[in-house]
């Protein structure tokens, strides 16, 4: 007879269940990172662990805005009512930022014209470039906030594409 074994359950208030980009710039995106943007805000939604380390417990709304030389993560509970704005300088990011989008590029064109090997290496550079951001992010947040490391990769995808823009 085969038993079920409870999982632990994860902390429901630790999560964000809304997440928006306060990007009043209307250039248009590029198809690719428009993709990836709606991905990100997917994935996170569906799954994602973000906590405030000091301050009251959620789920939380995130809304992320570009202001001076960072990037600012204003957090509010499921009321709208505000919670805590965290200003993040990007000056650590800029290089990884860069990098990231010349590679996410790369990796576009490769998907239309390389061969499968070129495709995989490409591929296996972006995620190790996105895995460093990621860490990184997760760093630089974790006076403030806890995330797990898929909701910081996440993140950083919504940075950088707020950044591209900026």
């Amino acid at each position: 007879m085969a038993e079920a074994i409870a999982q632990p359950t994860a902390d429901k208030s630790a999560r964000m269940v809304h997440i928006s980009l306060n990007d009043p710039a209307l250039v248009a995106r590029n198809p690719d990172i428009e993709h990836e943007r709606r991905v990100a805000i997917f994935d996170l939604i569906e799954g994602n662990h973000f906590a405030l380390v000091e301050g009251p417990k959620g789920p939380y709304r995130v809304v992320l805005s570009v202001v001076d030389r960072g990037i600012l993560f204003s957090v509010s509970n499921s009321e709208n009512e505000s919670l805590a704005e965290i200003e993040l300088a990007m000056t650590p990011f800029r290089r990884n930022i860069r990098d990231y989008f010349m590679i996410c590029e790369s990796y576009f064109e490769a998907i239309r014209t390389a061969t499968p090997e070129r495709i995989e290496e490409i591929d296996q550079a972006r995620r190790a470039l996105h895995n460093e951001s990621a860490e990184l992010l997760k760093n630089r947040l974790s006076p403030h906030v806890e995330v797990d490391d898929d909701t910081a990769r996440r993140l950083f995808t919504l940075i950088s594409v707020l950044k591209m823009r900026s």
